[in-house]
């Protein structure tokens, strides 16, 4: 296949999967509300004022599904990991309905993690050796390779699925996300892993429009967990096999904000002698929301964050001039963002002052008045 075919291949996935994508939520939102996936704000978690259906991850599943129906050879491995994907997006759809318990959705979800790992035969074998003084480039997991794998999975389903706190960032990041894998995969001639990942990144951002804030319908664990699922397991077919020194830190770059926010939960509530499945309030975006940030410049400033680890990501894959451009491109990026911020809180000290003078002077009118 030439490399022309591919790229056509990969931009024809990418624009299928973002118009089916597209296309399709408006009818998943009346259908949310036909079933009652309907998120009510009840409690300090939640950033949304009013009732807001949820599923919209049906409509990527779906957008994905299509275009990789369309653009895809499949193979047992991928055959076992769309298995896996279905069984996590039926487990979302009952739960953004019923609410299930964490108990339960964790051990579907060792479930469908377990599936492409013993009937695809996908494993983290190897890992490189940070031994210094060792000779061998990998030590092999041996046995420990099957949990190993699964612990991964289940690990970023989750993380992807904790960081979908504010409208717009659980989908925007996990579109970084698999717009770096892609870039990655064509640059090590992966093309498979670079098909999957532009029908996911074409679903996620054929869904982003109806997401931003304020969001019209969120994606639900349905969503979310879908692309936990799907960043976890191309993370592994695609990168874990392929590098020397980088394997392990490719992966971890590209899903760097979620695991950081995982593990950061996870160790707050330990020590605060709760359940590591006990929800909270002390996620990074909310910590952002409760610094005085929006929920618009909160979203930007993660998203410049996953940018700038993607591009890191990308940049040890690659070598010379390329690699000075990236960089070059991730200042450029965190400038942007930066500059975007403080324009923006300072025109809303601006209005936050005149609205509160003007108080004060409606107030004075009123006394004197009376």
């Amino acid at each position: 296949m030439s490399e022309y075919q591919v790229i056509g291949m990969i931009v024809g996935a990418f624009i299928l999967s973002g118009i089916l994508s597209y296309a399709l939520t408006p009818f998943v939102k009346r259908f949310a509300y036909k079933i009652g996936a309907i998120d009510v704000p009840k409690d300090a978690r939640r950033m949304h004022k009013k009732p807001t259906p949820r599923l919209g991850g049906l409509a990527i599943f779906i957008g994905f599904m299509g275009a990789m129906l369309v653009f895809f050879e499949f193979d047992v491995q991928m055959l076992s990991i769309l298995i896996g994907a279905m069984l996590i997006v039926v487990l979302g759809i009952f739960d953004d309905v019923l609410a299930l318990g964490a108990k339960f959705k964790f051990i579907v979800q060792i479930i469908a993690a377990a599936i492409p790992v013993c009937i695809g035969g996908m494993k983290i074998a190897f890992f490189s050796n940070l031994n210094p003084l060792s000779a061998e480039p990998y030590f092999s997991l041996g046995i420990f390779s099957i949990p190993v794998t699964i612990i991964w999975i289940v690990g970023i389903t989750n993380a992807v699925n904790l960081i979908d706190g504010l409208d717009g960032l659980a989908v925007g990041v996990s579109s970084i996300a698999s717009l770096t894998m892609l870039a990655v995969a064509l640059l090590n001639y992966e093309f498979s892993v670079a098909v999957t990942m532009a029908c996911l990144t074409g679903a996620c951002l054929g869904f982003i429009p109806y997401n931003f804030n304020p969001a019209e319908i969120f994606m639900g664990d349905t969503g979310s967990t879908f692309l936990g699922y799907m960043l976890a397991t191309m993370s592994i077919s695609g990168f874990f096999k392929f590098y020397a020194v980088v394997s392990f830190a490719v992966p971890l770059l590209i899903l760097g904000l979620p695991i950081f926010d995982t593990a950061s939960a996870i160790t707050r509530r330990v020590l605060e002698g709760r359940s590591p499945m006990s929800p909270d309030r002390g996620h990074v975006h909310h910590r952002l929301v409760d610094m005085g940030f929006n929920v618009k410049q909160a979203v930007a400033i993660l998203y410049a964050i996953s940018g700038t680890l993607g591009l890191a990501a990308v940049v040890l894959t690659t070598s010379g001039e390329a690699k000075a451009m990236l960089l070059i491109l991730a200042v450029i990026l965190a400038i942007a963002v930066g500059g975007w911020i403080i324009v923006n809180r300072r025109k809303e000290s601006r209005q936050n002052i005149e609205k509160a003078l003007n108080d004060s002077d409606k107030e004075q009118e009123e006394t004197q008045d009376e």
